[in-house]
């Protein structure tokens, strides 16, 4: 397997966070920094954030808004950042580069010795009725971010999943075409 920075090889979406971890202004802004400089279309910066701390009415809105399943977890995060893509015409890569943001707010957060966990199951207009997001903007994920927690304190079920080894695809099945990497 070719080399894979530290970062990027430790990284991993965990269900257990530390539930009395706190997350520092610093830390917070450290997150939002490296998001504000990834790439975007024309250096458009289409993302936007809403960030709520554990015991702050804005996480507990983001969080009412999750699944009942992913609730089951989520709670225990430090902070729950919804990402937003602007939702124009004239900015067709918007979503594109969103994702780029919170890849860099991700591997931002490994370096931190944090740890994310994105979520795509949440009410979508909830959200953005409150939080009182503006109509041209279109959540597109929750990042979980916290410490590392005990997996023990998970439900029996997703204890399992917690502790089950990690897989990806081999690069033989990403590719589309029959180059020579393997």
């Amino acid at each position: 397997m070719s080399e894979l920075h530290p970062l990027l090889a430790t990284r991993w979406s965990p269900l257990a966070f530390d539930p009395v971890a706190v997350l520092s202004d610093e830390d917070v802004g450290s997150l939002l920094e490296a998001a504000r400089w990834a790439p975007s279309f024309a250096n458009s910066q289409p993302w936007r954030f809403a960030v709520g701390r554990r015991d702050e009415e804005t996480y507990k809105r983001i969080l009412e808004n999750l699944s009942t399943e992913c609730q089951r977890w989520a709670g225990n995060a430090s902070a729950l950042i919804v990402a937003a893509h602007l939702d124009d015409a004239a900015l067709p890569h918007a979503p594109y580069d969103l994702g780029q943001a919170v890849a860099h707010l991700t591997v931002q957060a490994t370096a931190l010795r944090l740890h994310v966990h994105q979520i795509a199951d949440f009410d979508g207009d909830g959200l953005r009725s409150d939080l009182e997001m503006a109509d041209d903007l279109r959540p597109s994920v929750v990042v979980a971010i916290g410490r590392l927690g005990d997996p023990a304190i998970l439900p029996p079920d997703l204890r399992t999943w917690e502790t089950a080894l990690r897989t990806r695809a081999s690069i033989a099945q990403l590719l589309v075409n029959q180059g020579s990497i393997t």
